[in-house]
């Protein structure tokens, strides 16, 4: 027996094992500090007896709450937002998906494609453009002859329709990867035992899929049940998100929007819960999963072309935003008025958009954070997937968790915990810190909050690309690398990295992109017109008359035009699991 060199390779075995839980050690203290401290002090604020001092304990905060009817009502209509969004993106995606998975048709190549476009814009912008179409001075009166003011008449339908409209492919994303994953031998065994197509979807497939389709449900159920931007958007003020938002004023001496912000989480969690436990359990097992190629039925003649049509259908209802958007921002002011398209073009909102100082500083706020956020977010991401792919350590499960944290609490949750956070020490006022980072003060300086919360929001997704890119790359050519005289480092940095710089480029496009367009996040932390990001010049733009709205299309188009770009790279180098970005 070679002792010495048994020796040696119990040394390194040991200080493999020590360095990889201090990188654990320090990651989940990050975690702790910035993302599970803001929520702790939204819901200790909830019920500590001394808001100032986040000290004693009542329930009388929360219990007010259901017991004040304008608060209680605004609960009722945020959860009957979120069910009907939800319900309305699973009954739009579910065909969708099946159809795709199964056939081909004439056009899927060109809907495959499409199935993306809805994302490249927030739901809230997308609201400005509903509102240039359905409003009742629209397109759409217009080219009926009718003065129906829809979205007056039913603010719940606008903010219902577009937050489905925009946030489908979640769902649709995730019910795709699912019927991937299905070995079709299992359907074709209850065909040969005479069993009809509906009677297999509902037996076999759809119990299957199951766990796919909660996982994009649940991502759509809670973005729509505290989602502020479309809300505010239509006017829809009787829901929480926007009562948070207008007490928020009050934080420093009110209990009441951090009870708000308590009852909004804790129903976010319940919902969660038990949409799993109903529908996210795994019920049923496959022996195996895609064993072989099911092979793609190809629908032609008028099967085919009902398939083109309820594709093009959806898409054509999807884009509705997007042209209203569009249209808006090549408007002149006033010629976009009870006509079916606007009557006179220009081109000079683009010029002001990208010129006038409020624009301009928020476009160049807007890139420093998100640049900042992705560059934090790939540090932090090529970390953490390692650990959770390549270490061999306990803690790996609850470091996952934490990092898949931020996809299932609210981002509204997240920004309140910001503010709470500056209002403590050593950020309150007369400590250590005071001044450095703020967000309701006099002179406000919510910058580093901003690239916090942007990177929280959004390590899921540089994670998950990064785990899915390392799980393909066989861990024996960093072995090989070291046992040749290299360092673990250099071996990570010359052969491995390399191996997924896509995957790394993916999830940081997809990073750096959303974190462009935050909302929640970018409303509630900047407060001034200095520290504006994009998402809070629009909604700041849509407040001012003349020419405000249409500065702010102009800026819409220019964060779709944005978004594209980086969702398609992102499609092209992560493919198909693209779907397992969007996912709990």
């Amino acid at each position: 027996m070679n002792q010495p060199g048994a020796i040696a390779r119990a040394r390194a075995a040991l200080w493999r094992h020590a360095w990889q839980y201090a990188l654990l050690a320090g990651v989940l203290i990050i975690l702790a500090l910035f993302l599970l401290y803001p929520i702790w002090l939204t819901v200790r604020g909830g019920f500590a007896t001394d808001i100032t001092g986040g000290t004693g304990f009542t329930l009388d905060h929360v219990l007010s709450v259901f017991r004040d009817p304008r608060l209680l009502d605004g609960l009722f209509n945020s959860a009957k937002v979120a069910l009907t969004t939800t319900t309305l993106t699973i009954l739009i995606s579910l065909p969708l998906a099946v159809v795709g998975a199964r056939f081909k048709f004439p056009g899927k190549p060109f809907f495959n494609a499409a199935i993306l476009v809805p994302m490249i814009i927030p739901p809230f912008v997308g609201a400005l453009g509903l509102r240039a179409i359905l409003g009742r001075m629209g397109a759409l009166n217009a080219l009926l002859g009718t003065e129906w003011d829809i979205l007056g008449q039913s603010k719940f339908l606008g903010v219902v329709v577009i937050q489905a409209l925009t946030l489908y492919p979640i769902v649709y994303l995730n019910t795709s990867a699912a019927l991937a994953n299905l070995d079709p031998a299992m359907d074709e065994a209850a065909e040969n035992l005479g069993a009809g197509w509906w009677r297999r979807f509902f037996t076999i497939t759809l119990p299957l899929i199951r766990p796919g389709i909660f996982a994009g449900a649940t991502i759509v159920f809670i973005w729509s049940f505290t989602e502020l931007g479309t809300p505010l958007m239509l006017d829809y003020y009787a829901v929480t998100p926007v009562q948070i938002f207008q007490k928020l004023k009050e934080i420093e001496g009110s209990a009441t929007p951090y009870a708000l912000t308590v009852v909004m989480l804790s129903c976010s969690v319940l919902m969660y819960i038990l949409g799993k436990t109903l529908f996210g359990r795994a019920g049923y097992a496959m022996y195996s999963k895609a064993s072989r190629a099911g092979g793609e039925v190809t629908l032609t003649g008028l099967p085919g072309w009902l398939a083109f049509a309820g594709f093009a259908f959806i898409t054509i209802l999807a884009v509705t935003p997007h042209v209203g958007v569009i249209l808006t921002s090549v408007s002149a002011p006033g010629a976009w008025y009870q006509s079916v398209l606007p009557k006179s073009l220009t081109a000079s909102h683009y010029q002001q958009a990208m010129t006038a100082a409020d624009s301009f500083g928020a476009i160049v706020n807007s890139l420093k954070l998100a640049s900042l956020a992705m560059l934090v977010d790939v540090g932090l991401g090529l970390v953490i997937a390692y650990l959770l792919v390549r270490a061999k350590i306990r803690g790996r499960a609850i470091l996952d968790a934490m990092c898949m944290l931020p996809l299932a609490v609210p981002g509204l949750v997240m920004a309140f915990g910001y503010v709470a956070m500056t209002l403590r020490w050593p950020f309150a006022k007369g400590d250590i810190l005071d001044g450095v980072v703020s967000v309701v003060s006099a002179d406000p300086n919510p910058v580093p909050l901003l690239i916090i919360a942007y990177a929280i929001r959004r390590l899921p997704y540089i994670v998950r690309s990064t785990v899915a890119g390392l799980e393909q790359t066989s861990g024996e050519l960093e072995e090989a690398a070291i046992n040749l005289g290299a360092s673990r480092l250099y071996a990570v940095r010359k052969v491995i990295l390399p191996l997924i710089l896509a995957n790394v480029i993916a999830g940081g496009l997809l990073v750096f992109s959303f974190s462009m367009l935050e909302v929640s996040d970018s409303i509630i932390l900047a407060q001034q017109a200095k520290n504006y990001p994009v998402t809070k010049a629009i909604m700041a733009f849509t407040e001012r008359l003349g020419d405000g709205p249409y500065i702010a299309s102009a800026l819409g188009v220019w964060g779709m035009v944005l978004l594209t770009i980086t969702l398609a790279g992102s499609s092209v180098l992560i493919g198909k699991k693209m779907g397992s970005i969007f996912r709990v």
